[in-house]
């Protein structure tokens, strides 16, 4: 349970950056743009502050996951991914005043127990577990031919 702390960060930071991305392109309007105008355009949406800090908030968050992945298993790690969508879009009905209706509210109420399930399974870290060669257990050796 030492590593929740870190992926509550990673959860954190993902459903910010979903904010602030939403925020930079209301910001800009409906997009449109042609082949001549694409690369301005692509420019101009990567460089709006909101969607730069979004873009800097999701490298974050990945750096944090990374770490995350470092230390447990992805099967457990993984699933808490899924409480940035709780996040934003409590956050959405609030801040950008979108629907929250009954589907969703239910929608939320189980990604929130399955999260609590998935929680209360347990965790192995990869420093307590032995080495999988030393436990008879096959690994995949995805760089070399066979």
């Amino acid at each position: 349970m030492k590593y929740i702390p870190f992926i509550l960060f990673t959860v954190a930071t993902n459903a910010a950056a979903q904010l602030m991305l939403k925020q930079g392109m209301m910001s800009l309007g409906p997009i449109s743009m042609t082949a001549e105008t694409a690369i301005v355009r692509l420019f101009q949406i990567v460089f709006n502050p909101w969607v730069f800090a979004g873009l800097v908030t999701f490298v974050i968050s990945m750096a944090s996951h990374l770490y995350v992945l470092s230390k447990v298993e992805l099967s457990f790690a993984y699933p808490f991914l899924s409480l940035a969508y709780v996040a934003v879009a409590i956050f959405a009905y609030f801040v950008f005043h979108e629907d929250l209706n009954a589907w969703r509210i239910a929608g939320i109420a189980f990604i929130c127990v399955g999260t609590v399930l998935i929680a209360q399974s347990g965790m192995s870290s990869h420093s307590d577990e032995k080495p999988a060669h030393s436990a008879g257990a096959r690994t995949a050796d995805f760089g070399s031919k066979s």
